[in-house]
């Protein structure tokens, strides 16, 4: 099942349910008026959400087209974001770049952080920053949405916990995030909002790319047209959803439509670092991690961050080639207040 939400002007869009190839819509209303309304029933609106998908697929109830453009992310604000960094390949790389040791511990204890959850951008939203000086960075990544979960979560049953998955553009400020780690207290000024792509997916939707804990196909990322990264979104992932999940909730409860982040998609090459696509390797999900690796290999970084004008897009395929979760595409704009 795959489900979206609408823009209408109201805050929380309209619940749609997607057909499975990305062209139709039906309205959700009756059973739920927005997606976090579903999560906070889930047990009695899953059903009924699946039956309305199979009456979609089967031409059996009235829809519409669906224009990618036209959503907002599936929850256009939550109750939590929670970002891991579940590929310490990217930790290990920003960390060797500036000559700092890695702790072991990084190796065990997931890193998260608590990103700002009430406005997500929509998934084709240009990104609005004051300063290209800021450092603007695009992070491809993976996520699941969570019903309630409780507070103690073992890893084993934190995976039946995982009601959605969809992808994300998390943007950042890297000038930004020295200054902020600095003080000891964690990300603020240095992550704004983050897009979601325009669709949700249930886990059996994804037939075998889905192990329960992991999605095994390539995150492709775009920049300026040009293929940037096609890195393996289940390779060389330390920690996998159901880690996170029990790591989020190790010391409080989790509230349906929580969402958790997989971190930056990243992969080694044949255990080092790895190298961008037009060299024939699956290249990067960030613009910081070409940039570790230049530096570590010339001595400088040579890549510069996002300016304004930047395009980048992020999607993933089945294994046939079609669009799963539908495409995250912004464009760095100025804000001027």
């Amino acid at each position: 099942m795959k489900l979206a939400t609408l823009k209408t002007g109201a805050r929380d869009g309209r619940l749609v349910v997607v057909s499975n190839d990305l062209t139709r819509c039906t309205s959700a209303e009756l059973i739920a008026p927005t997606l976090q309304a579903a999560l906070d029933d889930w047990a009695h609106a899953a059903p009924k959400l699946e039956a309305l998908a199979h009456d979609l697929e089967l031409d059996a109830v009235p829809s519409e087209r669906f224009h990618e453009h036209d959503a907002l992310s599936p929850l256009p604000r939550a109750y939590q974001w929670a970002d891991g960094s579940a590929y310490v390949n990217h930790v290990e790389l920003v960390r060797k770049a500036r000559g700092a040791e890695m702790p072991a511990t990084f190796w065990t204890d997931p890193l998260m952080y608590q990103g700002g959850s009430d406005a997500f951008l929509a998934p084709r939203d240009p990104i609005l920053m004051a300063d290209e000086a800021w450092g603007i960075d695009m992070e491809g990544e993976v996520a699941v949405i969570v019903d309630d979960v409780p507070m103690g979560v073992s890893v084993e049953a934190a995976g039946d916990h995982i009601k959605l998955i969809m992808l994300v553009n998390d943007v950042s400020l890297r000038g930004l995030i020295p200054a902020e780690l600095g003080k000891g207290f964690g990300f603020f000024q240095a992550k704004p909002s983050s897009a979601f792509s325009p669709v949700a997916v249930t886990p059996d939707a994804l037939g075998d790319a889905w192990d329960g804990g992991r999605l095994n196909l390539p995150l492709r990322v775009d920049y300026n047209g040009q293929a940037f990264g096609r890195a393996e979104a289940g390779v060389d992932m330390t920690f996998d959803f159901p880690q996170l999940i029990a790591h989020a909730a190790k010391t409080r409860p989790l509230s349906a439509g929580a969402i958790i982040g997989s971190g930056t998609v990243s992969n080694k090459l044949d255990g080092g670092p790895g190298k961008p696509v037009t060299d024939g390797g699956v290249g990067f999900s960030c613009i910081a991690e070409i940039r570790m690796i230049e530096t570590i290999n010339d001595g400088a970084a040579t890549t510069p961050f996002m300016r304004f004008g930047d395009i980048v897009r992020i999607e993933m395929h089945d294994r046939d080639g079609h669009s799963i979760f539908g495409a995250i595409e912004q464009r760095v704009e100025a804000y001027t207040s």
